[in-house]
């Protein structure tokens, strides 16, 4: 196996960073890219110019890359989460709106991680997590968050083994690009002082 390197993400990266972003939603994206496509306009294509963003939070601005070579093989999204009412400004779409229901304002959210499977199991998730940890740290924030599909156990372990602990729970509003079903799962991982 090729040996692998974190950095920034670069605007030449958006392509690679959607394909991983939407691995990494288990169609959510797709979901929310086909509900903004123009006519004729590839999921993976709306997702690329999203992520050429500059002013979003979904930029690459906000994303760490996974490099073996000249290829990107994993990556990273991650960035404050704003504060402010949650619950008073649901999402009126009813397929998002349980996702809007789990965010967690203050946190460091960990929007995606998601590596090619071929890069899995050697310990680059556990090192994309630390990074997050140290960003929320170099930010001031006292905690991070996350949301994982309750049938991800892959993930579930993970997160439950770097001391993530489930908040709360929402049901997944069923959707043919939605590839999970069963709950959704707010994890949150307070950082000591």
């Amino acid at each position: 196996m090729m040996e692998t390197e974190i950095r920034p993400a670069r605007k030449d990266d958006c392509g690679a960073i959607a394909r991983l972003y939407s691995i990494s939603s288990d169609g959510v994206a797709d979901y929310v890219w086909s509900c903004i496509a123009e006519p004729g306009q590839s999921l993976l294509e709306v997702g690329r110019k999203r992520y050429e963003r500059e002013e979003s939070q979904f930029s690459y601005r906000n994303c760490r890359v996974v490099t073996a070579g000249d290829d990107v093989v994993g990556m990273l999204v991650a960035f404050p989460m704003d504060e402010g009412p949650v619950a008073a400004d649901p999402d009126p779409d009813p397929v998002l709106a349980p996702y809007s229901r789990l965010e967690d304002p203050g946190s460091y959210y960990i929007c995606g991680v998601a590596l090619l499977p071929e890069y899995r199991g050697q310990g680059i998730g556990t090192r994309l997590m630390a990074l997050a940890e140290e960003e929320a740290r170099e930010r001031g924030l006292p905690r991070l968050s996350l949301i994982v599909f309750e049938r991800n156990e892959g993930a579930l372990r993970l997160y439950e083994r770097l001391g993530y602990v489930e908040t709360a729970r929402a049901t997944v509003v069923p959707h043919p690009l939605i590839r999970m079903s069963g709950d959704a799962i707010l994890m949150v991982r307070s950082l000591a002082p």
